[in-house]
């Protein structure tokens, strides 16, 4: 059983949560959100926002909170095989009402399928907001293309 390693991302002014599912293993080893090279995220985060892509750390928290945006996962404990969404069992999710209590979020988009059937299951009960899924920016997605996950991810511009 994995716990989640590290906390949420989000301050006062966060208006939109998106959550992904667990982080993968190379997240994991970064102690940060969306740490595999081929994951997508931080491109069409840039890209919506018509900022650089972040490289480092502060850059991609700079990119987060300066655009009112919350990041977690809907999963704070699992058995998982590497960083594979589809080998997740025995998941327990994540206490949300941190956030929730302490920004103005009122929007929550998950990342992929995994974080949406998780926070249906668990969340959505509890808290009432509906969640919208969005395409996962996982490289194992490789049906959408940079192009078409931009496209999708604008549900989450203002």
């Amino acid at each position: 059983m994995l716990t989640h390693p590290f906390p949420p991302l989000f301050s006062e002014e966060s208006n939109t949560l998106i959550l992904g599912s667990f982080p993968s293993v190379k997240s994991r080893e970064a102690m940060f959100f969306y740490g595999h090279p081929q994951n997508r995220f931080w491109k069409v985060i840039a890209s919506l926002y018509g900022a650089p892509v972040p490289a480092s750390i502060p850059e991609k928290r700079e990119l987060i909170l300066q655009n009112r945006l919350a990041l977690w996962d809907s999963i704070a404990s699992c058995e998982i095989t590497g960083s594979s969404d589809s080998s997740i069992k025995n998941a327990a999710p994540t206490d949300l009402g941190l956030i929730l209590r302490n920004s103005k979020v009122d929007r929550i988009f998950c990342n992929g399928t995994a974080s949406f059937n998780i926070y249906c299951k668990y969340q959505l009960p509890l808290l009432g907001i509906e969640a919208v899924k969005l395409p996962s920016t996982s490289p194992a997605n490789a049906a959408w293309s940079l192009e078409k996950l931009i496209t999708a991810w604008q549900a989450i511009l203002r």
